[in-house]
This record gives C-alpha cells, sequence and structure tokens, in this order.
C-alpha cells in the first residue's frame, strides 16, 4: 500500500512538472509585440485581428496601446515602452533622424481630412487664407494643410497657423469656434462633420498616403518571425474589413475608435489593402522628405534608404 501512494506521489509529481515546463516551453516560444496606435481608421485591421483572435491564430501576443497625441506615442516608442507602431510618415522620419534606430515596414489605409468649423463660413480651402488654422508642428497634420493649400495655390503664409498638439484638443476648439479650421483624423473628423463642420478635402482625394507601420530595429533584429505573423495577422483583419459590414465592426469602432453610436452607423470604409511595403521612391515619402528638409528639420545626409525596411518582401 505504502509503495502505491509513494508510486502514486511520484507520478503526480512527474505529471505537475511536465505540465509546467511545458507551460514554460510555451510561454518562451510565443513572442509578445506591444503596438502603440493613434484613434484612427489606419489601425483598424490590427483592431480587428485582437477581436477576432487572428493574432494568437499566428502564434504571437500582441498589446495594442493608445494615444492621444504623436508626441506621446514616439515618446513611448523611443522608451521602449512599444515595440512599434501605427505612425505617420513626418514621425518616421524624425525619428531616424533624431539617431532612434527604427524602421517603416509598411503603408496603411485611412484618410486625413482639412476640416472647417461649422461657423467658420468656409465652404472651400481657397477661403482659409487669412484664417486660424490649428496643426501639431511638423507632424503628419502640419504636411497636410500644407500639401492642401499648395494644391490651390495657397502657401503657409496665407494662414495663420496655431499650434495645438492633441486631437481631442484642437476638436474641441474647432466645435467651440476657437479656430477657422484644421486638420483630423477620423473618428474625429467624421463626428466634427455630423455637428455640421465642412469636410473641405480628404488627402485621399490629393492622391497621398502618409501613415504607415514601423518597428524598431531591436524588435526587427529579435523579433523579425513575429513581425511576419503580426502582418499576416494584418492581412487577416484586412479581408475581414473588406467582406464585412460596417455593423460587424460597430462595437470596435465604439469601444476602440470612441465613434459616436450615431455616427458609427454611416461610417464608409476605406478600401483596406495586405500589407504593402514603402518602396524608396514613393512619390509620398519622398514629399515628406522634401517637405522636412525644406523646414531645416533634416540634414543633407537624410537617405530615405535608412528609414525603409523590407521585411515584406523577405
Amino acid at each position: 500500500m505504502r509503495y502505491i501512494m509513494v508510486s502514486a506521489v511520484l507520478s503526480a509529481i512527474i505529471l505537475f512538472s511536465a505540465c509546467s515546463s511545458n507551460k514554460k516551453q510555451e510561454n518562451k516560444e510565443t513572442p509578445a509585440i506591444t503596438i502603440g496606435v493613434m484613434p484612427s481608421m489606419d489601425y483598424l485591421p490590427l483592431a480587428v485581428a485582437q477581436r477576432e483572435g487572428f493574432f494568437e491564430k499566428q502564434g504571437v501576443k500582441v498589446t495594442i496601446e493608445k494615444f492621444l497625441s504623436a508626441n506621446q506615442r514616439d515618446i513611448a516608442f523611443q522608451s521602449g515602452s512599444v515595440d512599434g507602431g501605427v505612425t505617420d510618415y513626418t514621425s518616421a522620419a524624425l525619428l531616424k533622424a533624431g539617431g532612434f534606430d527604427m524602421k517603416l515596414t509598411s503603408k496603411c489605409q485611412a484618410p486625413f481630412y482639412i476640416v472647417a468649423g461649422a461657423r467658420s463660413g468656409i465652404n472651400n480651402l481657397s477661403q482659409l487664407k487669412g484664417k486660424k488654422v490649428a496643426v501639431s508642428q511638423n507632424t503628419v497634420i502640419d504636411f497636410c494643410i500644407d500639401m492642401a493649400l499648395a494644391d490651390v495655390g495657397l502657401t503657409p503664409d496665407d494662414v495663420e497657423k496655431i499650434e495645438i498638439n492633441k486631437i481631442p484638443d484642437r476638436f474641441e476648439m474647432l466645435r467651440n469656434n476657437k479656430i477657422d479650421a484644421t486638420g483630423l483624423p477620423n473618428p474625429f473628423a467624421l463626428i466634427a462633420a455630423s455637428e455640421g463642420s465642412k469636410l473641405l478635402v480628404s488627402m485621399d482625394s490629393l492622391k497621398y498616403t502618409v501613415t504607415g507601420i514601423v518597428f524598431s530595429q531591436n524588435t526587427i533584429d529579435t523579433n523579425s518571425d513575429a513581425i511576419k505573423k503580426i502582418y499576416a495577422a494584418y492581412n487577416d483583419g484586412a479581408a475581414y474589413l473588406n467582406s464585412h459590414t460596417v455593423a460587424d465592426i460597430k462595437d470596435i469602432l465604439v469601444k476602440d475608435l470612441k465613434f459616436p453610436e450615431p455616427v458609427a452607423e454611416k461610417v464608409t470604409l476605406p478600401k483596406y489593402t495586405n500589407a504593402q511595403p514603402v518602396p524608396v521612391n514613393d512619390k509620398d515619402i519622398q514629399a515628406v522628405v522634401i517637405w522636412l528638409s525644406g523646414k531645416k528639420l533634416l540634414n543633407d545626409s537624410f537617405n530615405v534608404e535608412d528609414l525603409i525596411n523590407d521585411l515584406l518582401t523577405q
């Protein structure tokens, strides 16, 4: 009897040890990546991938951390609090020029809008001349404003730029008639439009794509397989978005992107594609580099090739 009891205890210990070992091995083999995002529709494929379990299906653990300003997101990226993020080409170029070792690995799809206040009396871009336009200086919003002005023959000197870094703050100032116009992503642009503001132009209509996904070079060096798995899940998320209705992602729009329910129901989704690498000669990244160089924010030695990673084509 004593022998049987001892054998049973030993068997239990061996079984427990085996389970613990398997769990440790599983944890060891499941990479964990944190991605920083802003409240914008360009990260929707990632949000869908998280909700639908596409990351787990690919064998990678992904945490999505949300920020309300580009500065907050970039500080987290530089400090290592996040491994990568959905960002814009201006931020990516400035981070690289500032000495942070990171790479732009793919494009994203989601429009930015130039929006005029409901009581501004502005109905087209030409009417921005002499008006107060809020920007986050040297960011993608600043770039978008300048490109939109150039499209109608205006220059940055033709408007009074007001620096307001946080998107919600710009939105509230537009809503309260403290500024005449600003640049906004969704959901803020559509919320503003639902309240009477005017969408003057989208960057899509001006043929600009200026957001993408970045990862630190350390993450690329140590977790390139995990990044490829993230992109496989991203592609599954894009396919889901293209084959489902807005009603199927209403919970994401309301909970994660903070769309009011009445606005969420009227959203038109962009056409999402599989993740695409950014070519070195891409006209949009080149336009951003020229713009930043003109503002003396990049020196002559800056090379776009140092910013781009072709992991998606490997």
